[in-house]
């Protein structure tokens, strides 16, 4: 029969592999420890909100809207809207450190720079869609993803483009009316 001293010290390691499993499994954030200051990252991220015209036997696809946010090392953005046609004043702001190095660590820690650039096609009876696109430059390697809005494609658009995708929509959305 077992004794008691054994399964107690059979039951340590296990007790402290809980305690440092748990917090990591019960956090949903990216820890920002990933970002180093050394880092060079670059980001553009550019939404259309699309619309296909109609001339009886063709048709064409236009931007009604398209919003850009560019992303520089430092912190510096831009961003830019362009409604029917028409070009609105740029909008020029500082990112705080604390959001760059969120961004930093997303793209870092889910391995977003080395996803295929591979295409999402927009199925046929659709008029009205948002297409989204970002380029990131981290270290010198360049990834562009170009997705439409999940329910225009019957493709699966992975969660790391969403992720990254919400988190430059909250910034974008501090800039639009």
């Amino acid at each position: 029969m077992v004794r008691p001293v054994y399964l107690v010290l059979g039951a340590i390691p296990v007790i402290v592999a809980l305690l440092l499993v748990t917090p990591l499994l019960l956090k949903n954030e990216i820890p920002t420890s990933a970002s180093n200051y050394t880092d060079n990252i670059e980001i553009e991220y550019t939404k259309h909100q699309l619309k296909k015209i109609s001339y009886g036997v063709t048709e064409r696809t236009g931007a009604q809207k398209t919003e850009i946010l560019y992303i520089k090392n430092d912190g510096e953005l831009k961003y830019s809207v362009t409604e029917n046609g028409y070009l609105k004043p740029d909008v020029r702001s500082q990112l705080d450190e604390a959001k760059l190095n969120k961004i930093k660590a997303l793209i870092k820690e889910t391995g977003f720079i080395s996803i295929p650039s591979e295409s999402f096609p927009v199925m046929e009876n659709v008029t009205e869609y948002q297409k989204s696109n970002v380029k990131v430059t981290l270290n010198g390697k360049v990834n562009q993803i170009h997705w439409p809005q999940q329910n225009v494609t019957e493709g699966f658009i992975p969660p790391i483009i969403t992720m990254v995708e919400s988190e430059l929509d909250q910034i974008m959305s501090e800039f639009s009316e």
